[in-house]
This record gives C-alpha cells, sequence and structure tokens, in this order.
C-alpha cells in the first residue's frame, strides 16, 4: 500500500462528526439495522480518500486491511455456532440447562451466580466468547425460562464472562494490552484488580436487588421443564476437554476444532450424515411441542452467524480506512500531545479507546492504538506503564461488547439472540470499568508512579 499523509486536524474531525451524524442517525433515529449505517458511512470515507489522492487500489488494500484484523474471529465464530448445533442435538447445553433448573431455581439469587459463574468460567479457560457460548447459552435458557428480561440475563452473563477474561493470563485481550503497555503479564492482572473488581462486585450487588425485585417463576415450574430434558453423562467430555485444552495455552481454533471432533463422534451414535451436514449449517431443532423447550434448543448453525459476520465484515473495513488514512490519530493525536498531567492522560486513554471502539468496532485496535498515541504521554508524566495497560483495558477491550457493530457485541448479540442496544445497559461490568478507571485517574488511589 502507498503511504499516505496524515489529514488535518478539522479535516479528520469534521469526517468523524458526519460519521456520527450517520450512525446515530441510522440506527437510533431511523431504527435501521447496524449494516445500512456502517455501509453508507464506507462510502462516505472512500470518497474522502480519493479526495485526499489515494487511489482505488489503495482504497481496496486498505479494507481488506481492516478485514485482515478480523478474520480469526469471524472464522471463530463458524466454528461456535457449529458447535451449539453439536451441543444441543448431543445433549450437552440441555444437561447443562437441566442442571440450572435443578440448581439455581431460587430466582433472588439466579442473576448474581450468573455473575459469577460466568467469571469463574471465564478466568478458568480466559475466552469470553467460548464461555458466552458454552455456559453462557444455558445460564441464558435457565433465566429466560424464570421470566427474566433477555436483557437482563444476557447482561449478567456478560459481565462475569468480561471480567473473566480480564482477569485470565490465558486471555488474547490481557496480553495485549500487556504487551502494548509493555508490562509484566502478571502485574498487569493483579493491577487490573484496582478498576475491575469494584466493578464486579457493585455489578453483582444491582443484580442481586434485580433478583430480590423480580417475580420470576417457582422453582415447581422450573423442574417440569428439567423433566422435559433428557441429561446424559457424556456432557462432562467435551467441558473438560474445554478446560484441559485452555489450560495448555492451546489456541481456541484447535480448541473448538477438536471439539466439534469429539462431539461428531457422539452425534452419530443416534443420526445420520444428512442430519449433521443440517444441524451444523442451519443448528439444532427439537422435536418437542413445548414452546418454551423450542426456544431454548432451537439455535446454533453457521448460517445463525451469517448477519453477525456482515455487519462485523462492514465495520473491519471501515476500521481499516480510518486506520490506514490516519484519520482517527488526526483527531487523537493533538489532545495526547497537550496534555499534562496524570489524571488527564488516563482519562485521555479511557475516552480514546471507548471512541476507537465506536469508529472501528474491533477491540484489539482500540487497545493498539490508543496505546501507541498515549505511550509517551505517560512516559512524560511519570506514570507507570502499568496504568497504560489498565486504562486500555477499562475502555479498548470492555466497551467493544456495547457495540452494535463491535466484533464483541456483534458477537454476544448473535450468540444469545439479544440486540446489543437492548442488553448493553445491563453490562453493568462493561459500563462500570472505565467509570472506575476514571476515579482511579482523578482521585489518585491504584495509579503506580514512576519513582524517581
Amino acid at each position: 500500500m502507498t503511504e499516505v499523509a496524515q489529514p488535518k486536524f478539522g479535516q479528520a474531525l469534521a469526517l468523524v462528526i458526519v460519521l456520527i451524524g450517520i450512525f446515530s442517525g441510522g440506527i437510533i433515529g431511523l431504527g435501521v439495522g447496524a449494516h445500512v449505517p456502517l455501509l453508507f458511512s464506507l462510502v462516505v470515507v472512500t470518497f474522502f480518500a480519493k479526495f485526499r489522492g489515494a487511489s482505488w487500489a489503495t482504497i481496496q488494500a486498505q479494507m481488506l486491511e481492516g478485514v485482515k484484523t478480523g478474520l480469526a474471529p469471524l472464522f471463530l465464530f463458524l466454528l461456535i455456532g457449529m458447535l451449539i448445533g453439536l451441543w444441543m442435538a448431543t445433549g450437552v447445553i440441555p444437561t447443562m440447562l437441566w442442571a440450572g433448573f435443578k440448581l439455581l431455581g431460587n430466582t433472588a439469587v439466579f442473576l448474581p451466580t450468573t455473575v459469577i459463574i460466568t467469571a469463574i468460567v471465564g478466568s478458568m479457560i480466559g475466552s469470553a466468547f467460548t464461555t458466552i457460548a458454552t455456559v453462557g447459552v444455558a445460564l441464558f435458557g435457565v433465566g429466560t425460562a424464570m421470566g427474566f428480561s433477555p436483557a437482563i440475563v444476557a447482561g449478567a452473563i456478560l459481565s462475569g464472562a468480561i471480567f473473566g477474561d480480564k482477569s485470565s493470563p490465558l486471555s488474547d485481550s490481557t496480553n495485549l494490552a500487556s504487551s502494548v503497555a509493555e508490562t509484566d503479564l502478571f502485574a498487569h492482572i493483579k493491577n487490573l484488580m484496582w478498576t475491575t473488581l469494584p466493578a464486579l462486585i457493585l455489578s453483582i450487588i444491582i443484580f442481586l436487588v434485580i433478583g430480590m425485585t423480580h417475580d420470576g417463576a417457582s422453582v415447581a415450574n422450573n423442574l417440569k421443564l428439567a423433566k422435559l430434558l433428557d441429561p446424559t453423562w457424556w456432557t462432562i467430555v467435551p467441558l473438560v476437554m474445554l478446560f484441559v485444552m485452555a489450560w495448555l495455552r492451546i489456541p481456541a481454533i484447535p480448541t473448538l476444532l477438536m471439539n466439534i471432533i469429539v462431539s461428531t463422534v457422539a452425534f452419530f451414535f443416534h443420526g445420520n450424515a444428512t442430519e449433521f451436514s443440517n444441524v451444523l449449517m442451519n443448528g439444532f431443532k427439537t422435536d418437542s411441542s413445548n414452546v418454551i423447550l423450542q426456544s431454548l434448543l432451537n439455535r446454533g448453525g453457521m448460517m445463525a452467524m451469517m448477519g453477525t459476520v456482515i455487519i462485523i465484515m462492514l465495520a473491519l473495513a471501515l476500521g481499516g480506512l480510518l486506520t490506514e488514512q490516519k484519520i482517527l490519530t488526526a483527531v487523537m493525536a493533538p489532545f495526547a500531545k497537550r496534555i499534562k498531567t496524570g489524571s488527564g492522560v488516563i482519562t485521555g486513554t479511557v475516552l480514546s479507546g471507548i471512541f476507537a471502539n465506536f469508529m472501528i468496532g474491533e477491540q484489539y485496535l482500540a487497545t493498539i492504538l490508543p496505546g501507541q498515541l498515549w505511550k509517551e504521554s505517560f512516559d512524560r508524566v511519570k506514570l507507570d506503564r502499568l496504568a497504560l495497560g489498565r486504562s486500555l483495558e477499562d475502555s479498548g477491550t470492555v466497551v467493544n461488547y456495547l457495540i452494535p457493530w463491535g466484533v464483541a457485541g456483534g458477537f454476544a448479540a448473535q450468540t444469545l439472540g439479544v440486540p446489543v442496544i437492548e442488553f448493553a445497559p445491563f453490562v453493568f461490568f462493561a459500563v462500570l470499568s472505565p467509570v472506575f478507571s476514571l476515579l482511579s485517574a482523578w482521585t489518585g488511589i491504584g495509579v503506580k508512579r514512576v519513582s524517581d
């Protein structure tokens, strides 16, 4: 690709304001899907790049460069779609549902318990995506059967899963933030607790209050649903395999492929090749006439993920143009150079991470770009790089789950079947993390400085 000059601040800011108008006007004002504003925004930025002298070949290459950064998660989406379908068909998720109905019948403690369970599982396997797609799907079924709003249940699942992802040394995003800040991984995780633990504890308290004020289904009704499910002993095999491969630090894609292979063997004990192909493509469809069970079990398949894949590809192409044309850098760099205080530098980093998430929709780029922009500022005001890593996590990593066209938000929406705009207000951990990060910056509590 041909190297391009950074646009002037005024030009870049005007373009960003236009894009924000397209997003807000389309999604909030007109109520259209995210793919329409993304497509129009892509056209606008394409003509902006052409106006600045970029060739059509360069523009295309920059779009593809953006999409390339998200190929791994896009492929991951398809694998998880297949795995959910197979786990439904072979009884893995129905068994987890059965256990959930038996053990989590008390509506008052269900939501905080969900946060704790997904936090533990996420910490053990180091992947919020995998946690959401496995344990999360089962807990979602239990919660909605109890009468909780799907958006609230999704918020509880995501709050715990995101905390687990941030707290695990096996997490890609945690390792990335530590690498960008050039800090020790375990020191980075320890320093995260200044903001992540308060956000998690307050989230649990809020969900407990919601649960105590909820008049949900009775334990008896949940046990009736449990009797309609057929638990199977073999469920422990793929679940144990999932945890073992995670602890061996085997990447997510081969881990999911191995689980798909094991689940395929189990499937052919009672199914044929035609049914197998249909489950992989279109997901599982139960024979039960019970409407609640149909809503719980009819899930999975690669085709179920395609709507989200399209939105994310458009977002990544737009992010590639915004990054390679140095538009976001032109907007943020002047602020990074002028801020002189430690609290201001942390605040700027957090706001940059949120802004980058909104404009790019990809949490890795929303971590890398602000990290590169603000790294020298942290050194200039004598703040330890641990403060940089934590600021990147509290914005670049977690906020992506609140963006309708974000990779993480889109994945969660498709997997749980709840639009991002509905569950975002209830993902209290993701909402509170940047708040506690800013409070830490302004009060100085938990902010580590470089010693003289």
